[in-house]
């Protein structure tokens, strides 16, 4: 599971993200009909104000794993990594990027 890394300018410079912020999310695990749902769950407790109606889910082509695309209001590097933590602890996600 990577975390959220600094962008890298073209001086090759760490860039900070600036907070808050949209930040969008690509959570994928194994293939299940409430693997949304769970992620979902663990999405809300770090960002209250989800809006559920926007996450879209895909299918992998063959069908085994599925990927929730999501963008929640980032207030902080803190939150970013006890969210990426949380989303580890399930044993369901397989990578957050």
């Amino acid at each position: 599971m990577r975390r959220p890394a600094a962008p890298v300018t073209q001086a090759g410079v760490n860039a900070k993200i600036t907070f808050p912020c949209d930040y969008s999310l690509k959570v994928v695990g194994d293939a299940a009909e409430d693997f949304a749902a769970s992620v979902c769950q663990v999405v809300i407790r770090h960002a209250p104000d989800l809006d559920a109606t926007k996450l879209e889910v895909v299918d992998s082509r063959n069908g085994r794993f599925q990927s929730v695309r999501i963008t929640i209001r980032a207030t902080g590097e803190q939150q970013l990594n006890q969210l990426f933590l949380d989303l580890k602890a399930t044993g369901r996600v397989h990578m957050v990027v």
